[in-house]
């Protein structure tokens, strides 16, 4: 298992970024209790030019300047003052690209996931939606800004390719604001999985 490299995530193409990540690991260790989930759904948040992105237009404000930094550390924010969410900055220095990690399959530390979401036996719902996903690996807004290349908190590569067969491209969830950007085939999951959020469709 290897940690994603800089490089990964610094590319301007944050669709293929986002694409990529399908069947990586996100790995955590907080206090001494390891967790890894398998990324089985992304979406992609192509910055300025995107109504559906924080940084449209060039937004820059406190929220929004972690995505402006180089790809490769974590942009954490509250949505709806009720879940943290969980994603990826992408693309060079101050280009402000964003991968959301939507849900994962848990791997390893299930019964840590099972106490941090208050569940008593493992089903489909730990790591299904961007709000589980953080709830399960124990993430929160003091990981936001956090490069991914630390030991406590980092992206990795086992191996694991989900085949081209196997990955479908479906508009995104839940930015309806957004308006026609709102219909861009930016959300990207593995075909049947079980953990996947939303309409499989």
């Amino acid at each position: 298992m290897q940690k994603l490299p800089p490089p990964f995530y610094q590319s301007s193409d944050v669709l293929q970024i986002a694409k990529n990540l399908l069947g990586k690991l996100l790995v955590t260790r907080f206090d001494e209790q390891l967790t890894i989930g398998r990324i089985v759904e992304t979406e992609a948040y192509q910055g300025i030019t995107d109504k559906a992105s924080h940084a449209y237009g060039g937004r820059y404000t406190q929220r929004t300047q972690t995505m402006y930094a180089a790809g490769g550390c974590a942009y954490v924010y509250l949505c709806y003052g009720i879940h943290h969410l969980f994603n990826v900055v992408t693309g060079p220095a101050n280009t402000p690209h964003a991968v959301l990690i939507r849900a994962i399959e848990p791997v390893k530390g299930i019964p840590v996931m099972l106490q941090r979401m208050g569940k008593p036996k493992p089903d489909f719902s730990i790591g299904r939606g961007p709000g589980n996903v953080t709830k399960a690996l124990g993430l929160n807004r003091l990981h936001n800004t956090q490069l991914l290349t630390r030991n406590d908190l980092y992206i990795a590569d086992d191996g694991c390719v989900a085949k081209e067969s196997e990955c479908i491209i479906t508009q995104r969830i839940g930015v309806d604001y957004a308006a026609e950007d709102a219909l861009l085939p930016y959300r990207f999951l593995v075909k049947g999985n079980p953990y996947v959020s939303g309409k499989n469709k």
